[in-house]
């Protein structure tokens, strides 16, 4: 790799965290933190009362991890991978919070994603509808490509 790829490179990961970008990160990591302590404390202490909804919260830290990182690491690979992670996210947050209010007595405990997040301020049905808004317009290596393609020709 040349040093006007790298730095292609380099510019295209830092523009996923510019701008709102920093402010989703923040959002994420706010969200794992939240979601993980959250489960792991209920799963060690009382998983036999809500298992479902335990496990659930447990798999929305894990998916709000990698989207973290994801959206740090930057890059296209980085950022395609983080659209399919939100738009699961997304589906997960409208299907649990779809079921809680049709089945209140299927979760006997919240889940992060029950009543579409309302326990977390509705956040996590926010969250990933502003990560794909943002992923779509953020420029990204689509810009970068230009550049390097120019570079080299």
């Amino acid at each position: 790799m040349t040093s006007g790829e790298a730095e292609v490179a380099t510019t295209a990961r830092t523009r996923l965290i510019s701008g709102p970008g920093v402010l989703l990160v923040w959002l994420y990591g706010v969200m794992v933190v939240g979601a993980v302590s959250r489960s792991a404390y209920q799963i060690a202490t009382e998983f036999d009362r809500a298992p479902l909804a335990y496990t659930l919260s447990a798999l929305a830290g894990v998916v709000y991890g990698f989207i973290t990182y994801t959206l740090v690491r930057g890059g296209e690979t980085a950022r395609r991978a983080a659209q399919v992670c939100c738009a699961a996210e997304l589906v997960g947050v409208l299907v649990v919070g779809t079921w809680t209010l049709v089945d209140p007595g299927a979760f006997p405990d919240a889940t992060v994603w029950s009543d579409f997040g309302m326990g977390y301020l509705f956040i996590p049905v926010l969250l990933p509808v502003s990560a794909l808004w943002w992923l779509r317009r953020a420029p990204g290596e689509q810009g970068g490509r230009g550049a390097a393609a120019a570079g080299r020709g």
